[in-house]
């Protein structure tokens, strides 16, 4: 694995990043889910997912643009709260939703791969194509940062290109019409709660965006790279979303998206395209689902090296050989590996979407007290993504401890013992200096 290099990373390789953590979960992963809570609404939960991510992407845009770091909000978090345990916890808050994110994509991919062959997405086959998936992102981020942007570029484009085409081909083959855009049923056929908790994951779908934050010391032109890269992989995801949300509920009808929520977008093809649509619906997918866990595992491995770096977490070497990047690495996939065995596809995505919500609120909150005036940011926007996440965190904190109670206490525990451990872990570091 090469270590930091300066300009070895193009913009268009960062947006590849971006996109690809954002369209290999969000749309094969969470389409189904995200139907399941807002009925015929759900591709406007998406639309309405990206206004708020945008919010929220305004105060990363301003942070990278002011401090363009390998560490990404672990760097921001530092400059934010110091170097305390605050920072510490939010930034492995974050560490932990992306590796959740990779085991989300892993079993995603098992999911749609088993379409080829008629087998049962309950099947053992999910957790371990997941875990195949797994090890040969693990090898692609061996082979260095011009590997991973070339392969992360030519995966973006075939994924795009593929699902533009699925959309497209789909909306057409069903007839639809811009008459259809308006759902028929009601708001109010579903609680507020439910459309609430439909945003978190598709504010879940968008998190990608965050990744590209870890690019700062390797992108060309960092100050304003970054932040572009944001904004564009913002922008296609949009439009990527939308497009096939629409192509989705033309085809299917939400009792029939729900029943094939792990796997949606492959069922959606077989009415319009027959078997071979659905051949290249599952040949996207897969495409999709690599490049989106070669990107997250990139940037989890240089966010959590650059956390050690900083003495913010512990490490053992366990006797591995290599530096220090390629240790992290290993840590990340092994850990996405257990996720994977362990957890479905629903429960992954509730904890990934509730560590994001809260890291994301603390982040703006941080930069409203502490750092708005240094980056120039507008106090309006900041409260304004710090509201919008709060109301969509406590809608799906309500859903889940009415129908899966264990995510809620889970989601609980992990963050009082990740804060309890850094507090424990500090102070004996600081002990040991004082020594």
């Amino acid at each position: 694995m090469a270590p930091y290099k300066k300009n070895s990373l193009s913009l268009t390789g960062a947006v590849s990043l971006g996109t690809g953590v954002m369209i290999g979960a969000g749309i094969f992963a969470l389409l189904g889910q995200v139907a399941e809570l807002s009925g015929q609404w759900f591709p406007y939960a998406f639309l309405v997912g990206a206004i708020i991510s945008g919010f929220s992407a305004y105060t990363y845009v301003k942070l990278s643009n002011a401090y363009p770091s390998a560490g990404g909000i672990a760097t921001y978090l530092k400059k934010i709260y110091g170097k305390g345990a605050v920072t510490a916890s939010g930034a492995l808050l974050m560490a932990l939703s992306m590796v959740i994110n990779e085991s989300l994509v892993a079993r995603t991919f098992g999911s749609y791969t088993l379409q080829l062959f008629d087998i049962n997405d309950n099947s053992v086959w999910v957790p371990i194509l997941g875990v195949l998936l797994l090890i040969v992102a693990f090898l692609i981020n061996i082979s260095g940062n011009t590997i991973i942007g070339k392969s992360s570029f030519a995966m973006a484009v075939l994924k795009i290109g593929g699902i533009a085409i699925f959309a497209i081909g789909g909306l057409w083959a069903a007839g639809f019409s811009f008459s259809e855009v308006v759902p028929s049923e009601s708001l109010k056929e579903y609680p507020i709660t439910n459309y609430l908790g439909a945003l978190a994951l598709s504010i879940l779908a968008y998190k990608g965006f965050t990744t590209i934050t870890n690019s700062g010391e390797e992108i060309t032109n960092p100050n304003k790279n970054v932040g572009r890269a944001i904004i564009l992989s913002l922008a296609i995801c949009t439009v990527v979303y939308l497009l096939v949300a629409f192509a989705v509920s033309s085809n299917l009808t939400i009792e029939e998206i729900i029943k094939a929520k792990d796997y949606s977008l492959a069922e959606a093809s077989r009415p319009a395209f027959g078997k071979y649509g659905l051949w290249f619906t599952v040949g996207i997918a897969i495409i999709a689902t690599i490049s989106g866990v070669v990107a997250s595992i990139f940037a989890v491995s240089r966010m959590t090296t650059m956390l050690t770096q900083m003495n913010l977490i512990p490490h053992k070497h366990f006797g591995l050989p290599g530096k220090l990047q390629k240790h992290m690495l290993i840590y990340t996939v092994v850990l996405a590996l257990t996720m994977t065995i362990l957890f479905d596809l629903k429960r992954i995505a509730s904890l990934g979407a509730i560590f994001y919500l809260i890291m994301d609120i603390g982040i703006h909150w941080g930069v409203l007290k502490n750092m708005r005036k240094d980056i120039n940011a507008r106090v309006s926007i900041l409260y304004t993504a710090i509201l919008l996440d709060c109301i969509v965190l406590a809608a799906f904190l309500w859903i889940k401890a009415s129908s899966d109670l264990l995510v809620v206490i889970v989601a609980a525990i992990l963050m009082v013992l990740i804060f309890l451990g850094e507090k424990w872990f500090l102070k004996n570091k600081s002990e040991e200096k004082e020594k």
